[in-house]
């Protein structure tokens, strides 16, 4: 593994798939200093409001924000910028290396005091992630994955979970899919509502959940890190009808979504067309 001092002013061009690891391993420290920095404020004095769509937003989140934007900044310097919690520059679309973050992923657990908020990163190259770390604070649960070389969770191998049945399947997300799909498949088993999208798509990856599910309006910080997570796990996620999703679009926002491992996920997506009056 290289030096960070290898890449670190270099030219983007020089960021090629032997840097991804230690980048990986630069990142995971990343957002564990902002972990620490998030559960540091959280507590009654803690300012929150909320923005577009009854969204709540705190000063923790804007906190590490501005922690994680100096801090990638410094590991990797030029590259593009898409946060939940900054302004949208839409300079970044010409931008060939992008950093996709959300500072706090579930910002309504974190306020509450629960412990499924995440923080999100992800290095995205020509519309697809090369690096991803999510962090769990609460859990102390690290996931992280560079391109081609797997995924893991606090170090270990991590891998999606095997088979095309539903029977037994362990399944997250929007009631209105969880219904649908039980109907089909009646032994599918319901899990409690992960409040983070980015964890309970990573939780795919580690074989905690068979199948997650995303409705429509999810956005690339929600989802690019916990993307990488799930393909570098042997999984897949991509839209109900199976194609797989492009970050750094003008608009980053994207359909309903599914992810499970490989074979199980290309059983759903065969299932959901032959039955999409149900789906839509």
């Amino acid at each position: 593994m290289r030096p960070p001092s290898a890449w670190r002013g270099s030219p983007l061009r020089a960021v090629d798939e032997t840097l991804l690891p230690a980048l990986r391993a630069e990142v995971a420290a990343a957002v564990r200093e902002a972990g620490a920095i998030a559960r540091r404020m959280a507590g009654a004095t803690l300012k929150s409001w909320t923005k577009a769509h009854d969204s709540p937003v705190s000063e923790a989140d804007i906190a590490v924000d501005e922690f994680l934007r100096d801090r990638l900044a410094a590991i990797l310097p030029g590259c593009g910028w898409l946060s939940e919690e900054s302004h949208d520059d839409q300079t970044r679309l010409a931008a060939s290396l992008l950093w996709i973050v959300d500072p706090i992923d579930g910002t309504r657990a974190y306020l509450a005091g629960l412990a499924d908020w995440s923080i999100s990163v992800a290095l995205v190259r020509q519309g697809r992630p090369v690096v991803a770390c999510i962090y769990a604070p609460v859990e102390e649960a690290l996931f992280a994955a560079a391109a081609g070389t797997g995924a893991c969770l606090n170090d270990s191998p991590i891998a999606a979970t095997p088979g095309a049945g539903l029977a037994g399947a362990r399944a997250a997300g929007p009631k209105p899919y969880l219904k649908t799909l039980t109907r089909i498949a009646p032994d599918l088993v319901s899990e409690p509502k992960v409040h983070s999208l980015a964890l309970r798509l990573a939780r795919v990856a580690s074989g905690r959940l068979d199948i997650a599910f995303a409705s429509t309006d999810s956005h690339d910080w929600d989802l690019a890190a916990a993307d990488l997570l799930v393909h570098e796990a042997g999984g897949a996620l991509t839209t109900l009808d199976g194609r797989v999703l492009t970050y750094n679009r003008t608009v980053p926002r994207h359909s309903a979504l599914v992810a499970a491992g490989g074979e199980r996920h290309a059983a759903l997506v065969e299932l959901m067309q032959g039955q999409k009056h149900a789906f839509a």
